[in-house]
Protein backbone atom coordinates (compact mmCIF):
# COMPACT_ATOMS: atom_id res chain seq x y z
CA UNK A 1 0.00 0.00 0.00
CA UNK A 2 1.32 3.40 -1.06
CA UNK A 3 1.56 6.44 1.62
CA UNK A 4 -0.95 8.86 1.16
CA UNK A 5 -1.25 12.28 3.30
CA UNK A 6 -3.95 14.95 3.54
CA UNK A 7 -2.25 18.23 1.95
CA UNK A 8 -4.12 21.27 3.72
CA UNK A 9 -2.71 23.14 0.05
CA UNK A 10 -5.52 20.97 -1.36
CA UNK A 11 -7.83 19.79 0.91
CA UNK A 12 -7.37 16.14 -0.77
CA UNK A 13 -5.76 12.83 0.39
CA UNK A 14 -3.38 12.28 -1.71
CA UNK A 15 -0.63 9.19 -2.73
CA UNK A 16 2.84 10.64 -1.72
CA UNK A 17 5.33 11.20 -4.04
CA UNK A 18 8.40 12.82 -3.50
CA UNK A 19 10.90 14.62 -5.90
CA UNK A 20 13.58 12.11 -5.66
CA UNK A 21 12.02 8.93 -5.18
CA UNK A 22 15.00 8.03 -2.81
CA UNK A 23 14.77 10.78 -0.48
CA UNK A 24 12.17 12.94 1.17
CA UNK A 25 12.79 16.99 1.95
CA UNK A 26 11.02 17.55 5.51
CA UNK A 27 10.71 20.90 7.58
CA UNK A 28 9.28 21.57 10.26
CA UNK A 29 8.02 25.11 11.90
CA UNK A 30 10.22 24.90 15.91
CA UNK A 31 9.34 26.78 18.71
CA UNK A 32 9.78 30.74 19.19
CA UNK A 33 12.46 29.94 22.39
CA UNK A 34 10.60 32.09 24.98
CA UNK A 35 8.76 29.71 27.35
CA UNK A 36 9.59 26.02 28.32
CA UNK A 37 8.40 23.64 25.94
CA UNK A 38 4.14 22.16 26.75
CA UNK A 39 2.73 18.91 25.62
CA UNK A 40 1.02 20.92 22.75
CA UNK A 41 4.55 21.58 21.58
CA UNK A 42 5.85 17.86 22.18
CA UNK A 43 2.29 16.61 20.12
CA UNK A 44 4.31 18.12 17.21
CA UNK A 45 7.89 16.93 17.39
CA UNK A 46 6.46 13.26 18.54
CA UNK A 47 4.55 13.19 15.08
CA UNK A 48 7.02 14.69 12.89
CA UNK A 49 9.39 12.12 14.73
CA UNK A 50 7.42 9.20 13.54
CA UNK A 51 6.50 10.77 9.98
CA UNK A 52 10.58 10.49 9.87
CA UNK A 53 10.98 7.29 11.15
CA UNK A 54 7.91 5.66 9.14
CA UNK A 55 9.17 7.10 5.77
CA UNK A 56 12.87 5.84 6.84
CA UNK A 57 10.79 2.31 7.06
CA UNK A 58 9.33 2.56 3.73
CA UNK A 59 13.16 3.20 2.62
CA UNK A 60 13.86 7.04 1.79
CA UNK A 61 16.77 8.52 3.01
CA UNK A 62 14.84 11.71 5.38
CA UNK A 63 16.38 14.74 5.57
CA UNK A 64 14.61 17.02 8.04
CA UNK A 65 15.07 20.42 9.08
CA UNK A 66 13.64 22.02 12.57
CA UNK A 67 14.19 25.44 13.28
CA UNK A 68 14.78 27.25 16.22
CA UNK A 69 12.90 31.03 16.53
CA UNK A 70 15.54 33.07 18.58
CA UNK A 71 14.81 36.32 17.62
CA UNK A 72 11.29 37.52 18.81
CA UNK A 73 9.36 40.05 20.99
CA UNK A 74 7.99 37.35 23.08
CA UNK A 75 11.88 36.16 24.41
CA UNK A 76 12.65 39.99 24.49
CA UNK A 77 10.04 40.21 27.43
CA UNK A 78 11.71 37.61 29.53
CA UNK A 79 14.67 39.77 29.98
CA UNK A 80 15.74 39.79 33.48
CA UNK A 81 13.56 36.99 34.35
CA UNK A 82 15.98 34.43 32.72
CA UNK A 83 18.80 36.09 31.18
CA UNK A 84 20.27 39.42 30.74
CA UNK A 85 19.95 39.93 26.81
CA UNK A 86 17.27 38.55 23.99
CA UNK A 87 20.04 36.10 23.24
CA UNK A 88 20.84 34.75 26.94
CA UNK A 89 17.20 33.98 27.63
CA UNK A 90 17.04 32.07 23.99
CA UNK A 91 19.80 30.11 24.56
CA UNK A 92 18.52 28.85 28.12
CA UNK A 93 14.99 27.95 26.70
CA UNK A 94 17.06 26.57 23.57
CA UNK A 95 19.23 24.85 26.34
CA UNK A 96 15.74 23.01 27.78
CA UNK A 97 13.69 22.00 24.65
CA UNK A 98 16.51 20.61 23.28
CA UNK A 99 16.86 18.28 26.80
CA UNK A 100 12.49 17.76 26.52
CA UNK A 101 13.73 16.11 22.94
CA UNK A 102 16.24 14.23 24.16
CA UNK A 103 14.40 12.85 26.82
CA UNK A 104 11.23 12.13 24.49
CA UNK A 105 13.47 10.30 22.87
CA UNK A 106 13.09 11.78 18.83
CA UNK A 107 15.46 11.43 16.41
CA UNK A 108 17.72 14.09 15.75
CA UNK A 109 17.07 16.60 12.98
CA UNK A 110 19.22 17.09 10.35
CA UNK A 111 20.44 20.86 11.15
CA UNK A 112 18.71 22.70 13.90
CA UNK A 113 19.07 26.27 12.33
CA UNK A 114 18.71 29.45 14.04
CA UNK A 115 17.53 32.73 13.25
CA UNK A 116 20.06 34.57 14.68
CA UNK A 117 22.40 33.01 12.59
CA UNK A 118 20.37 32.80 9.14
CA UNK A 119 20.60 36.89 9.11
CA UNK A 120 22.86 36.86 5.57
CA UNK A 121 20.03 34.59 4.10
CA UNK A 122 17.12 36.60 4.68
CA UNK A 123 18.65 39.66 3.83
CA UNK A 124 19.86 38.31 0.14
CA UNK A 125 16.30 36.60 -0.05
CA UNK A 126 14.19 40.14 0.97
CA UNK A 127 16.91 41.67 -1.66
CA UNK A 128 15.78 39.28 -4.45
CA UNK A 129 11.81 39.91 -3.46
CA UNK A 130 13.02 43.86 -3.55
CA UNK A 131 14.72 43.34 -7.44
CA UNK A 132 11.68 40.90 -8.65
CA UNK A 133 8.67 43.70 -7.61
CA UNK A 134 7.20 41.94 -5.17
CA UNK A 135 8.25 43.95 -2.05
CA UNK A 136 8.96 47.57 -1.21
CA UNK A 137 11.09 49.51 1.26
CA UNK A 138 9.49 52.17 3.51
CA UNK A 139 11.25 54.15 5.85
CA UNK A 140 13.84 51.48 6.68
CA UNK A 141 11.62 48.39 6.20
CA UNK A 142 10.43 46.15 3.94
CA UNK A 143 7.11 44.62 3.18
CA UNK A 144 5.59 42.29 0.82
CA UNK A 145 3.07 43.22 -1.68
CA UNK A 146 0.63 40.63 -1.07
CA UNK A 147 -1.28 42.15 -4.18
CA UNK A 148 1.83 41.39 -6.47
CA UNK A 149 2.10 37.44 -5.81
CA UNK A 150 -1.76 36.23 -7.70
CA UNK A 151 -1.56 32.92 -5.81
CA UNK A 152 -1.50 34.67 -2.38
CA UNK A 153 -4.50 33.06 -0.10
CA UNK A 154 -4.13 30.00 -1.81
CA UNK A 155 -3.36 27.74 1.39
CA UNK A 156 -5.69 29.18 3.76
CA UNK A 157 -8.36 29.91 0.78
CA UNK A 158 -8.52 33.71 1.76
CA UNK A 159 -9.16 36.48 -0.06
CA UNK A 160 -6.36 39.03 -0.03
CA UNK A 161 -9.08 42.03 -0.50
CA UNK A 162 -10.97 40.86 2.52
CA UNK A 163 -8.02 40.42 5.08
CA UNK A 164 -7.76 41.97 7.96
CA UNK A 165 -4.07 44.25 8.53
CA UNK A 166 -1.18 42.47 9.42
CA UNK A 167 1.47 43.35 11.68
CA UNK A 168 1.79 46.09 14.10
CA UNK A 169 -0.50 49.46 14.00
CA UNK A 170 2.19 51.46 13.44
CA UNK A 171 3.43 49.61 10.21
CA UNK A 172 -0.11 50.29 8.65
CA UNK A 173 1.28 54.10 7.33
CA UNK A 174 3.63 52.63 6.05
CA UNK A 175 2.01 49.82 4.24
CA UNK A 176 0.60 49.93 0.68
CA UNK A 177 -1.70 47.85 1.65
CA UNK A 178 -3.78 46.69 4.67
CA UNK A 179 -2.76 42.76 4.47
CA UNK A 180 1.07 43.16 3.21
CA UNK A 181 3.33 42.22 6.04
CA UNK A 182 7.08 42.78 7.35
CA UNK A 183 9.82 41.03 5.58
CA UNK A 184 12.57 43.39 7.71
CA UNK A 185 11.87 45.91 10.72
CA UNK A 186 13.68 49.07 10.64
CA UNK A 187 15.45 49.37 14.01
CA UNK A 188 14.96 47.46 17.16
CA UNK A 189 11.75 46.27 19.74
CA UNK A 190 9.88 48.90 21.01
CA UNK A 191 8.84 48.70 24.72
CA UNK A 192 5.01 49.12 23.90
CA UNK A 193 5.34 45.62 22.23
CA UNK A 194 7.63 44.33 24.93
CA UNK A 195 4.69 45.26 27.80
CA UNK A 196 2.59 42.86 25.46
CA UNK A 197 4.36 40.26 26.33
CA UNK A 198 5.59 41.27 29.98
CA UNK A 199 6.04 38.93 32.63
CA UNK A 200 5.99 39.69 36.45
CA UNK A 201 9.73 39.31 37.02
CA UNK A 202 11.25 40.43 34.00
CA UNK A 203 12.82 43.93 33.49
CA UNK A 204 11.10 46.65 32.64
CA UNK A 205 10.17 46.89 28.87
CA UNK A 206 12.86 50.04 27.92
CA UNK A 207 15.38 48.17 30.00
CA UNK A 208 14.49 44.57 28.10
CA UNK A 209 14.30 46.40 24.81
CA UNK A 210 17.53 47.78 24.56
CA UNK A 211 18.87 44.08 24.69
CA UNK A 212 16.83 42.93 21.57
CA UNK A 213 19.50 42.26 18.62
CA UNK A 214 19.50 44.06 15.95
CA UNK A 215 21.72 43.52 12.60
CA UNK A 216 22.96 45.82 9.41
CA UNK A 217 20.95 46.00 6.29
CA UNK A 218 20.87 47.75 2.85
CA UNK A 219 17.60 49.23 4.56
CA UNK A 220 19.05 50.65 8.03
CA UNK A 221 20.09 48.61 11.09
CA UNK A 222 16.44 46.65 12.18
CA UNK A 223 15.63 42.93 12.89
CA UNK A 224 14.05 40.45 10.07
CA UNK A 225 10.42 39.95 10.05
CA UNK A 226 8.97 36.56 11.36
CA UNK A 227 7.80 34.85 8.40
CA UNK A 228 10.87 35.26 6.19
CA UNK A 229 12.65 33.25 8.88
CA UNK A 230 11.18 29.98 7.79
CA UNK A 231 11.48 30.49 4.04
CA UNK A 232 15.51 31.16 4.34
CA UNK A 233 16.20 28.52 6.15
CA UNK A 234 14.09 25.65 4.68
CA UNK A 235 15.64 26.84 1.46
CA UNK A 236 19.24 27.65 2.48
CA UNK A 237 19.31 23.87 4.03
CA UNK A 238 17.16 22.08 2.09
CA UNK A 239 15.61 23.26 -1.37
CA UNK A 240 13.93 25.67 -3.63
CA UNK A 241 11.21 22.71 -3.10
CA UNK A 242 10.57 20.80 -0.39
CA UNK A 243 8.44 17.85 -0.26
CA UNK A 244 6.95 18.37 3.36
CA UNK A 245 6.22 21.16 5.45
CA UNK A 246 4.94 20.35 9.09
CA UNK A 247 3.43 22.62 11.55
CA UNK A 248 0.55 23.48 13.89
CA UNK A 249 -2.63 24.02 12.60
CA UNK A 250 -2.54 27.67 14.29
CA UNK A 251 0.17 28.65 11.83
CA UNK A 252 -1.79 27.88 8.60
CA UNK A 253 -2.43 32.02 8.17
CA UNK A 254 -0.62 34.30 8.34
CA UNK A 255 2.95 32.41 8.57
CA UNK A 256 2.44 29.62 6.11
CA UNK A 257 0.53 31.74 3.81
CA UNK A 258 3.57 34.02 3.96
CA UNK A 259 5.94 31.41 3.19
CA UNK A 260 4.37 30.38 0.19
CA UNK A 261 4.17 33.64 -1.34
CA UNK A 262 7.55 35.23 -0.55
CA UNK A 263 9.69 32.08 -1.39
CA UNK A 264 7.14 31.28 -4.43
CA UNK A 265 7.58 35.09 -5.33
CA UNK A 266 11.58 34.83 -5.15
CA UNK A 267 12.90 31.43 -6.64
CA UNK A 268 9.79 30.81 -9.07
CA UNK A 269 9.42 27.06 -7.77
CA UNK A 270 6.79 24.98 -5.67
CA UNK A 271 7.67 26.05 -2.09
CA UNK A 272 6.62 22.76 -0.53
CA UNK A 273 4.57 19.99 -2.33
CA UNK A 274 2.86 18.66 1.15
CA UNK A 275 1.29 20.64 3.92
CA UNK A 276 0.52 18.70 6.91
CA UNK A 277 -0.85 20.18 10.33
CA UNK A 278 -0.81 19.52 13.23
CA UNK A 279 -4.16 19.65 15.43
CA UNK A 280 -3.76 21.69 18.55
CA UNK A 281 -3.86 20.06 21.57
CA UNK A 282 -6.74 20.83 23.48
CA UNK A 283 -6.58 21.17 27.57
CA UNK A 284 -9.68 19.94 30.05
CA UNK A 285 -11.21 23.25 29.64
CA UNK A 286 -11.58 23.20 25.86
CA UNK A 287 -9.04 26.01 25.19
CA UNK A 288 -6.30 24.80 22.93
CA UNK A 289 -2.84 24.54 25.34
CA UNK A 290 -0.72 27.34 24.93
CA UNK A 291 1.89 29.19 26.61
CA UNK A 292 -0.09 32.78 26.30
CA UNK A 293 -3.16 31.25 28.35
CA UNK A 294 -0.69 29.59 30.84
CA UNK A 295 -3.27 26.25 30.79
CA UNK A 296 -0.32 24.18 29.83
CA UNK A 297 1.78 21.09 31.06
CA UNK A 298 5.04 21.14 30.25
CA UNK A 299 7.31 18.63 29.03
CA UNK A 300 9.60 17.85 31.74
CA UNK A 301 6.74 18.32 34.13
CA UNK A 302 4.41 15.25 32.02
CA UNK A 303 7.76 13.27 31.70
CA UNK A 304 8.55 13.76 35.59
CA UNK A 305 5.02 12.74 36.03
CA UNK A 306 3.74 9.91 33.62
CA UNK A 307 7.19 9.13 32.35
CA UNK A 308 8.42 9.89 28.45
CA UNK A 309 7.28 5.93 26.99
CA UNK A 310 3.60 6.90 28.63
CA UNK A 311 4.09 10.53 27.01
CA UNK A 312 4.73 9.13 23.51
CA UNK A 313 1.59 6.85 23.73
CA UNK A 314 -0.52 9.46 25.09
CA UNK A 315 0.62 11.48 21.83
CA UNK A 316 -0.02 9.00 19.37
CA UNK A 317 -3.02 7.38 20.76
CA UNK A 318 -4.21 10.16 18.24
CA UNK A 319 -3.71 10.71 14.94
CA UNK A 320 -1.81 14.11 13.58
CA UNK A 321 -4.79 15.49 12.25
CA UNK A 322 -7.66 14.70 14.69
CA UNK A 323 -8.15 16.80 17.96
CA UNK A 324 -6.79 15.36 21.06
CA UNK A 325 -7.66 16.28 24.67
CA UNK A 326 -5.23 16.89 27.53
CA UNK A 327 -6.53 15.21 30.79
CA UNK A 328 -5.48 13.38 33.78
CA UNK A 329 -8.03 10.79 32.69
CA UNK A 330 -6.70 10.64 29.09
CA UNK A 331 -3.07 10.75 31.02
CA UNK A 332 -3.95 7.29 32.92
CA UNK A 333 -5.63 5.74 30.21
CA UNK A 334 -1.85 6.23 28.14
CA UNK A 335 -0.40 4.88 30.91
CA UNK A 336 -2.12 1.47 31.18
CA UNK A 337 -1.99 1.55 27.08
CA UNK A 338 2.24 1.51 27.28
CA UNK A 339 2.23 -0.86 30.36
CA UNK A 340 0.34 -3.18 28.73
CA UNK A 341 2.40 -3.27 25.50
CA UNK A 342 5.45 -3.10 28.09
CA UNK A 343 4.09 -6.07 29.53
CA UNK A 344 3.21 -8.05 26.52
CA UNK A 345 6.79 -7.71 24.81
CA UNK A 346 8.15 -9.15 28.01
CA UNK A 347 5.90 -12.01 28.44
CA UNK A 348 6.97 -12.42 24.75
CA UNK A 349 10.26 -12.28 25.48
CA UNK A 350 10.41 -14.64 28.34
CA UNK A 351 8.41 -16.92 26.40
CA UNK A 352 10.31 -17.34 23.40
CA UNK A 353 13.75 -17.65 25.63
CA UNK A 354 12.31 -19.97 28.06
CA UNK A 355 12.64 -23.73 27.70
CA UNK A 356 9.31 -24.31 27.36
CA UNK A 357 9.43 -22.59 23.80
CA UNK A 358 9.61 -25.29 21.34
CA UNK A 359 9.96 -25.92 17.46
CA UNK A 360 7.50 -28.88 17.23
CA UNK A 361 4.73 -26.40 18.35
CA UNK A 362 2.29 -24.52 16.00
CA UNK A 363 -0.55 -22.08 17.17
CA UNK A 364 -1.68 -21.01 13.82
CA UNK A 365 -3.95 -17.72 15.86
CA UNK A 366 -0.68 -16.54 17.03
CA UNK A 367 1.47 -16.65 13.44
CA UNK A 368 -1.77 -15.45 11.78
CA UNK A 369 -1.93 -12.29 14.72
CA UNK A 370 1.19 -11.38 13.98
CA UNK A 371 0.92 -11.36 10.08
CA UNK A 372 -2.63 -9.37 10.61
CA UNK A 373 -0.88 -6.95 12.79
CA UNK A 374 2.05 -5.93 10.29
CA UNK A 375 -0.90 -5.45 7.91
CA UNK A 376 -2.66 -3.41 10.04
CA UNK A 377 0.10 -1.47 11.28
CA UNK A 378 1.26 -0.70 7.68
CA UNK A 379 -1.61 -0.15 6.58
CA UNK A 380 -2.83 2.53 9.06
CA UNK A 381 0.68 4.20 8.85
CA UNK A 382 0.31 4.74 5.03
CA UNK A 383 -3.36 5.70 5.78
CA UNK A 384 -2.03 9.15 6.51
CA UNK A 385 0.21 8.61 9.46
CA UNK A 386 -2.71 6.88 11.61
CA UNK A 387 -0.86 6.45 14.61
CA UNK A 388 -4.28 5.63 16.55
CA UNK A 389 -5.38 2.80 14.38
CA UNK A 390 -1.51 1.83 14.13
CA UNK A 391 -1.12 1.49 17.93
CA UNK A 392 -4.33 -0.56 18.02
CA UNK A 393 -2.76 -3.05 16.08
CA UNK A 394 0.26 -3.61 18.36
CA UNK A 395 -2.35 -4.18 20.92
CA UNK A 396 -4.10 -7.15 19.31
CA UNK A 397 -0.69 -8.39 18.66
CA UNK A 398 -0.34 -8.24 22.59
CA UNK A 399 -3.65 -9.44 23.25
CA UNK A 400 -2.56 -13.00 21.30
CA UNK A 401 0.76 -12.87 22.93
CA UNK A 402 -0.74 -12.83 26.31
CA UNK A 403 -4.25 -15.11 24.96
CA UNK A 404 -0.95 -18.00 23.61
CA UNK A 405 1.07 -17.98 26.78
CA UNK A 406 -1.88 -18.00 28.93
CA UNK A 407 -3.35 -21.38 27.42
CA UNK A 408 0.05 -23.37 26.27
CA UNK A 409 1.97 -24.97 28.56
CA UNK A 410 4.86 -25.50 25.41
CA UNK A 411 5.11 -21.98 23.70
CA UNK A 412 5.20 -21.73 19.64
CA UNK A 413 8.92 -20.58 19.67
CA UNK A 414 8.91 -18.98 15.80
CA UNK A 415 5.73 -17.32 16.72
CA UNK A 416 6.41 -16.12 19.62
CA UNK A 417 10.07 -14.87 18.17
CA UNK A 418 7.72 -13.00 15.08
CA UNK A 419 5.63 -11.31 18.01
CA UNK A 420 9.15 -9.99 19.49
CA UNK A 421 10.43 -8.41 16.34
CA UNK A 422 7.60 -6.91 15.31
CA UNK A 423 6.88 -5.48 18.68
CA UNK A 424 10.44 -4.40 18.91
CA UNK A 425 9.99 -3.23 14.71
CA UNK A 426 7.28 -1.08 15.24
CA UNK A 427 6.07 -0.02 18.42
CA UNK A 428 10.06 0.03 19.51
CA UNK A 429 12.03 1.47 16.24
CA UNK A 430 9.00 3.24 14.41
CA UNK A 431 6.52 4.16 17.25
CA UNK A 432 10.17 5.36 19.27
CA UNK A 433 8.67 3.42 22.81
CA UNK A 434 11.56 2.20 25.19
CA UNK A 435 10.92 -1.49 24.64
CA UNK A 436 14.10 -3.61 25.94
CA UNK A 437 17.02 -1.80 24.09
CA UNK A 438 14.94 -1.02 21.32
CA UNK A 439 13.83 2.45 22.06
CA UNK A 440 14.77 5.24 24.95
CA UNK A 441 16.36 2.76 27.11
CA UNK A 442 19.89 4.26 26.16
CA UNK A 443 22.38 3.49 24.25
CA UNK A 444 24.05 -0.02 23.73
CA UNK A 445 27.04 0.45 22.17
CA UNK A 446 28.08 3.87 24.58
CA UNK A 447 27.20 0.71 27.47
CA UNK A 448 29.50 -1.51 26.11
CA UNK A 449 31.97 1.19 25.96
CA UNK A 450 31.47 2.23 29.41
CA UNK A 451 31.82 -1.77 30.70
CA UNK A 452 35.14 -1.86 28.66
CA UNK A 453 36.37 1.42 30.62
CA UNK A 454 35.23 -0.31 34.18
CA UNK A 455 36.93 -3.49 33.13
CA UNK A 456 40.28 -1.79 31.87
CA UNK A 457 39.99 -0.27 35.96
CA UNK A 458 39.12 -3.84 36.96
CA UNK A 459 42.74 -4.96 35.40
CA UNK A 460 44.71 -1.99 36.75
CA UNK A 461 43.23 -2.67 39.97
CA UNK A 462 44.10 -6.78 40.09
CA UNK A 463 47.53 -5.97 38.23
CA UNK A 464 48.42 -3.57 41.46
CA UNK A 465 47.73 -6.25 43.98
CA UNK A 466 44.39 -4.60 44.83
CA UNK A 467 42.41 -7.89 44.85
CA UNK A 468 39.41 -6.59 46.78
CA UNK A 469 38.50 -3.68 44.97
CA UNK A 470 38.44 -5.54 41.61
CA UNK A 471 36.11 -7.74 43.17
CA UNK A 472 34.32 -5.21 43.99
CA UNK A 473 34.23 -3.72 40.54
CA UNK A 474 33.30 -7.18 39.31
CA UNK A 475 30.14 -7.68 41.85
CA UNK A 476 29.13 -4.19 41.18
CA UNK A 477 28.77 -5.33 37.04
CA UNK A 478 27.34 -8.04 37.83
CA UNK A 479 24.95 -6.37 39.78
CA UNK A 480 23.94 -3.76 37.41
CA UNK A 481 23.54 -6.87 34.94
CA UNK A 482 26.42 -7.19 33.42
CA UNK A 483 28.20 -10.93 32.80
CA UNK A 484 31.53 -10.97 33.46
CA UNK A 485 34.06 -13.86 32.59
CA UNK A 486 37.42 -14.43 33.26
CA UNK A 487 39.58 -16.29 30.11
CA UNK A 488 42.86 -16.46 29.23
CA UNK A 489 42.43 -13.93 26.64
CA UNK A 490 41.28 -11.92 29.28
CA UNK A 491 37.68 -10.63 30.75
CA UNK A 492 34.84 -11.04 28.53
CA UNK A 493 31.08 -9.80 29.53
CA UNK A 494 27.33 -9.95 27.83
CA UNK A 495 24.98 -7.22 28.86
CA UNK A 496 21.86 -8.94 30.31
CA UNK A 497 18.55 -7.07 28.95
Amino acid sequence: MTLRVTNTLTGDTEEFEPADPDSVLLYYCGLTTSDPAHLGHARGWVHVDVMHRWLEWLGYDVRHVENFTDVNEKIVARVGENGESEADVARSYIRSIIDDMRSLNLRRAEVYPRVSESIPEIIDLVETLIEKGYAYEANGSVYFDVTSFDDYGKLSNQDPEQLDAQGDPDERSEKRNPADFALWKDGGVAPGTVADHQHDEAAPPEEAAETAQTWDSPWGEGRPGWHIECSAMSTTHLDDTIDIHVGGQDLVFPHHENEIAQSEAATGQTFAQYWLHVRLLDAADDEKMSSSLGNFETVDEAIEAYGPDAVRTFLLSTAYHNEAVYSRETMDEAVERWEGLQRGYERAVEACDSVDARTTIEDTDLREAVETSREDFAAAMNDDFNTRAALAALEELVSAVNTHVDSHDEYDYRGLREAVETLAEFAGNVFGLGLGDTGSGGDVTLAEDLVDLVLSVREQEREAGNYKRADDLRDELEALGVEVQDTDDGPEFRLNN
